[in-house]
């Protein structure tokens, strides 16, 4: 057998990475709670929030986990999906029933985020908070929301960048750029706390959506309707 090595183990780890959070996640709540982790907002992260949507989100609570995302231009779509309500179930025999719309969560949801979202990761923390999807945990955010465009070259090959998008956002202003979004609830992880293996910003949010469960339980299935007796159904089958 040959051994061909990896050129780069950074998928590798992130993924582990990922799996340990949502391993801790699924022990500290009981199994009650579902993980999900955005890594950016293009194509690389809109696949990984979809990669784990159809197991993560039908949990009765539900951790987002923004931290350290790269941002692109996806945030609209991901707020789109966490901001969905059930309003109907699908129920077909030999299955168990399903939200309508299917991509909606079932209860309370938590968010973190901490210095290393930026761009799209700011938006997309901002939107947490303005569409009121839940609580915002971690650290202030990056604090750069204004896009470049990077159309002109010189003759050496050098690109030249121009800031050219900017955003205002609801609650924030065109306060963003050069601050960030501040969190709801501050949490920061120490050097201790990395060396150690923990995660008090993970732990806290396990923490407010546990109590938000309890205030608010997640929606559940309805009953089935009765079985009507149908005397002409009865009589075409005797």
């Amino acid at each position: 057998m040959v051994v061909t090595p990896l050129a780069d183990d950074t998928a590798l780890r992130y993924h582990d990475w990922v799996e340990d959070r949502r391993a801790y996640v699924r022990q500290a709540s009981g199994g009650r709670l579902g993980y999900l982790h955005v890594p950016d907002m293009v194509a690389n992260g809109w696949a990984q929030f979809h990669r784990d949507l159809r197991t993560e989100m039908p949990q009765e609570g539900l951790i987002v986990d923004v931290r350290g995302n790269g941002g692109g231009h996806l945030s609209e779509l991901v707020l789109e999906k966490l901001s969905r309500k059930v309003t109907g179930w699908a129920i077909s025999r030999g299955y168990e029933p399903m939200r309508y719309p299917e991509d909606s969560p079932r209860g309370p949801i938590v968010a973190l985020t901490d210095e290393f979202a930026g761009s799209d990761g700011d938006i997309v923390s901002a939107g947490i908070k303005n569409r009121g999807i839940g609580p915002l945990v971690g650290t202030r955010t990056w604090g750069g929301v204004i896009g470049i465009d990077g159309r002109y070259q010189l003759v050496d090959g050098t690109i030249v960048t121009q800031p050219r998008y900017s955003f205002w956002l609801e609650g924030q202003g065109w306060g963003v750029e050069n601050y960030g979004v501040d969190p709801d609830i501050e949490v920061v992880i120490t050097p201790q706390d990395r060396v150690a293996g923990r995660d008090p910003q993970l732990e806290k949010a396990v923490e407010l959506a546990m109590a938000a469960l309890n205030e608010h339980p997640a929606v559940t299935p309805p009953a089935l309707p009765p079985c009507r007796d149908d005397p002409v159904a009865r009589d075409r089958h005797r």
